[in-house]
């Protein structure tokens, strides 16, 4: 199973493509020079949006050759990790606020499993949690938009979380967990995100509905 590549990573989210075909937008991404795929799994009750399950991730899993994040906006995640991990994702990514009691727990099973264990941030979600499970963590989803939506406007205010989360990563003697953020990221914010430390920077729309991903991804990159 593939890993989250070294240096900063670009991960296309295949939110606001075809759901019909997000087997061949996952392809042509990976041509494009993605590092990673960021697939956006919700269930109408964690988020207001219902996207897709295991089985469309395990299509998207078996036609590239990059790592594969799943981002569990779901309640209740525990019930799905064992198959988004037996779908070939190489990273699970869950919300502390799911109805799951036991969070560290539910890090340590992904591990378990095999894949990268993550754990995202919404925007009003105080950082403090990290502090306390940094020794389960691979990366910290920074949201820069509230989750549910494609193609909302960056929070610019995130970035300071971005910062803090980074330093108590380091400080927990966790600094090979990566930050990741998504959420309206472009140019005109890349930069800064890069600065404030983060590692991973997920991008919808403005890399898969560019006609030209390629050149669009590499005005992220440093």
């Amino acid at each position: 199973m593939a890993r989250i590549p070294d240096g900063t990573v670009i991960a296309p989210s295949l939110l606001g493509c075809d759901h019909g075909m997000l087997r061949e937008a996952a392809v042509r991404m990976e041509a494009a020079g993605a590092d990673m795929i960021h697939l956006d799994v919700m269930d109408g009750v964690f988020v207001p949006v219902l996207t897709f399950g295991a089985g469309v991730a395990e299509s998207v899993c078996r036609a590239v050759s990059i790592p594969v994040d799943a981002h569990l906006m779901v309640s209740r995640p525990a019930r799905l990790v064992d198959s988004f991990a037996d779908a070939g994702c190489a990273a699970i990514t869950i919300h502390p606020e799911s109805s799951e009691v036991h969070i560290d727990r539910l890090l340590g099973r992904i591990a378990d499993l095999g894949c990268a264990a993550g754990l995202a941030l919404n925007p009003a979600t105080p950082p403090d949690v990290v502090r306390w499970t940094a020794g389960r963590l691979d990366l910290v989803l920074v949201m820069t938009v509230n989750p549910g939506y494609g193609g909302q406007s960056h929070m610019e205010s995130m970035h300071g979380k971005v910062a803090a989360v980074r330093k108590m990563l380091d400080d927990a003697g966790a600094e090979d967990a990566a930050v990741a953020v998504d959420g309206g990221v472009g140019p005109e914010n890349a930069p800064a995100l890069l600065r404030s430390g983060a590692r991973i920077l997920v991008s919808g729309s403005y890399v898969t509905g560019s006609s030209d991903p390629r050149a669009a991804m590499d005005s992220l990159r440093p």
